[in-house]
């Protein structure tokens, strides 16, 4: 769902459908993305905002190997609309980004909920898998531009730590 026609975004939010956008997509894609879908179309491609303000559920990923699965450089495009060099100065089309609340969620609760998974991945809480990971950043407060840089001290599933950053 990364083009959707301007007419049918009210229908995905009526009908349900769960909206699966890389949000690295946007910003690996915004150089040439206009010519190829037209100035009419571009304007429901990323559109994250017009989604989420018509309450539609978006699913965030990487669609790695297309993009890096490192979900921090997603998470930024989401925020940014940017690329790692700061471009476009203030995002390709900005008024779409969405919050990073919302991006979080999209990478985390939304994301398990597309899975049907709602009831045990996306989320911490008593009975759930407890799979998370540690930062070296607060993702909420680093500056935006970055946020791509957070690295991963500790990956936990099921509860166990499965990896744990060195300095070596």
């Amino acid at each position: 769902a990364q083009v959707i026609a301007l007419d049918d975004l009210q229908r995905f939010a009526e009908i349900g459908v769960i909206a699966a956008m890389q949000p690295t997509h946007a910003t690996s894609d915004m150089n040439m993305a206009e010519d190829r879908v037209g100035a009419e179309r571009i304007k429901g491609a990323y559109a994250w905002r017009r989604l989420l303000d018509l309450g539609v559920v978006i699913a965030g990923g990487s669609d790695f190997p297309v993009e890096l699965s490192n979900p921090f450089h997603g998470l930024y495009s989401a925020v940014s609309r940017k690329d790692h060099q700061g471009t476009p100065a203030n995002g390709w089309y900005a008024d779409q980004a969405m919050t990073r609340a919302e991006a979080l969620r999209a990478f985390t609760i939304d994301a398990a909920y597309a899975a049907h998974q709602e009831s045990r991945l996306g989320n911490l809480q008593p009975g759930y898998w407890a799979d998370f990971i540690m930062i070296d950043r607060d993702f909420f407060s680093v500056p935006e531009d970055q946020i791509y840089k957070i690295k991963v001290l500790e990956t936990w599933l099921a509860g166990r730590c499965i990896y744990e950053h060195t300095t070596n």
